[in-house]
């Protein structure tokens, strides 16, 4: 009996190294796919992310609105080395108003990027910063059409990534 306590003890201590070979095994390929996964995702972004410049588009939302898209924005912020993607949405309020937003665009840009750049990284990456950025500027946008009534209704946000 002596001898078959040893042979269990014996037994017990052979599979205690095992386990934490496994176990370490087992995280060390849980931390390569992370990191490979990870890598692979920021490679399929950068690569995404480079494409043709476009017109503005145009996508019907109801009858009598049109949503136009400006190409997509990279701006320094006021803070020293931090930058803004920014691509920007408008809802014009009739399609009439078409022809004229497309004339005004490069006025429009422009305002953009004179206001967003005097941004500091604080002030537009709280939600109500974002909110108040949108704010104006849709207000300077309308002010650029000129015309008495609210052209652009909304503005939209389809990309915002700050570094």
């Amino acid at each position: 009996m002596a001898e078959e306590k040893d042979d269990i003890g014996i037994e017990g201590s052979e599979d205690a190294p095992k386990k934490k070979g496994n176990k370490t095994l087992i995280i060390i390929i849980a931390a390569a796919c992370i990191v490979l996964g990870a890598g692979g995702f920021v490679g399929f972004k950068l690569l995404a992310s480079k494409g043709v410049e476009e017109e503005p588009k145009k996508v019907e939302v109801a009858e009598k609105t049109s949503i136009i898209s400006l190409d997509p924005f990279v701006l320094n912020l006021a803070d020293r080395g931090r930058y803004l993607k920014v691509t920007i949405q408008f809802e014009i309020a009739d399609n009439s108003f078409q022809e004229a937003l497309n004339r005004k665009t490069p006025q429009i840009r422009d305002t953009i990027i004179t206001l967003v750049s005097s941004k500091s990284l604080n002030s537009i990456s709280s939600p109500e910063g974002k909110f108040q950025l949108k704010d104006e500027l849709l207000f300077r946008a309308n002010q650029i059409m000129g015309l008495d009534k609210d052209v652009i209704k909304n503005l939209y946000f389809s990309e915002f990534v700050m570094q």
